[in-house]
């Protein structure tokens, strides 16, 4: 259950986030924390670390002021992902992008590093889905395991720890969208029948354009998820 000081912090940060409080401004004092949210000092200063922390806040003597989002930490992505109905758009396609980049980033360093076995590995996923997988579910496992088995193979650990971060944080925003998002199976078997092939020729343009086919299918599917999840909640009017 969440504490006192979380909630505290929850709200500021979506008051920072919403632009309620401009970069540069002076947040509430202590005193008026205290008394708006019925909490005690101690609270107050733990929410305030919290802000400190992920860097929307800078706390000084006598009062704490509003930092630029692009100096915030990469944990204040799951806080933006929080606001509205759902998820804004342009920030979920930026950090597909940035995903999508990371894994073409893994891929080629598993082309050059990883011995083997690790590349059979990841092909025996590949070759299953272009076989072709019909079950929503199967295909979404396998497309985890795929990428999965490609981070890890790349031996980068920068890379995985920062993969993880977003997809930690992405993920669980998900939820109302995937209700939406309608998989193209036929496009992702030919892009795993590319990667095959790919992978088995040591072939590195080859392997960059079939990740590049893979993010554009990605972001593709999830923009027409946004479209029908906006007209399944009726949002067409309020969404920009």
């Amino acid at each position: 259950m969440a504490g006192k000081h979380d909630q505290i912090a929850g709200s500021l940060i979506q008051d920072i986030l919403s632009g309620h409080y401009r970069v540069d401004e002076r947040l509430p004092s202590e005193r008026d924390l205290a008394t708006r949210f019925d909490a005690n000092r101690g609270a107050v200063r733990e929410a305030m670390k919290k802000l400190e922390q992920l860097g929307v806040a800078e706390v000084k003597p006598g009062g704490a002021r509003v930092r630029d989002r692009s100096e915030a930490s990469v944990d204040v992505i799951s806080h933006m992902l929080e606001q509205g109905d759902l998820p804004d758009m342009r920030l979920v396609d930026q950090i597909l992008v940035v995903v999508n980049g990371l894994m073409s980033v893994a891929a080629e360093q598993t082309l050059e590093l990883a011995g083997d076995e690790e590349i059979e590995a990841i092909r025996k996923i590949a070759n299953n889905m272009a076989a072709g997988i019909e079950d929503e579910t199967v295909h979404t496992l396998a497309r985890f395991e795929l990428m999965q088995s490609i981070m890890l193979a790349s031996n980068n650990l920068p890379l995985q720890l920062v993969a993880r971060s977003l997809f930690e944080q992405f993920a669980p925003h998900l939820g109302v969208l995937s209700q939406y998002a309608i998989t193209d199976h036929e496009a992702w078997a030919i892009f795993a029948r590319q990667l095959d092939q790919a992978l088995e020729k040591r072939d590195l343009p080859a392997l960059r354009a079939s990740f590049s086919g893979i993010s554009n299918l990605n972001r593709e599917t999830m923009m027409r998820a946004f479209e029908a999840a906006r007209h399944g909640l009726g949002l067409e009017a309020t969404s920009s």
